[in-house]
């Protein structure tokens, strides 16, 4: 049975920034939904609404990767810095599948273009990122941090 999610998740904050980065039908169609990395994360948020648990089962393996459609990079960036500040810092005890994971891995295909390491430990990540997207990585920081 899967544990439920930790108090504290903002569901309507996430779903609002996955709207915001989408630039909707005029950009690039039709939504393709599980073949877009935007679509794929609202139903992660959709099914988390419906049925509140930590994990997405096969979550991870689950993201279009090969999603090549261009969102707004500024409100990814903005959705990487809130998504950070829902993360529990739970090192040793982090799980790929955790919902917050997925949904910064969509955003970081969407961003960087691919899924970008993360250990349990928002400072590491951004000291991370910083190594192969030093701007990206500052404004995110500036974000998370205000």
């Amino acid at each position: 049975m899967a544990e439920e999610q930790k108090k504290g998740f903002h569901a309507e904050l996430v779903g609002n920034d996955l709207e915001a980065c989408c630039l909707g039908p005029s950009s690039c169609g039709e939504c393709s939904e599980s073949n877009c990395i935007i679509g794929y994360a609202k139903q992660c948020i959709s099914n988390f609404k419906q049925h509140p648990q930590k994990d997405v089962p096969d979550g991870t393996d689950q993201i279009p990767l090969t999603d090549f459609k261009i969102f707004d990079e500024e409100e990814l960036e903005t959705a990487i810095a809130h998504i950070l500040r829902e993360c529990k810092d739970c090192k040793q005890d982090h799980t790929d599948n955790c919902i917050i994971n997925v949904i910064r891995n969509c955003y970081e295909v969407g961003l960087f273009g691919d899924i970008q390491p993360y250990e349990g430990s928002t400072l590491q990540y951004l000291i991370h990122i910083k190594s192969d997207f030093p701007d990206r990585s500052l404004r995110i920081a500036d974000l998370y941090m205000a």
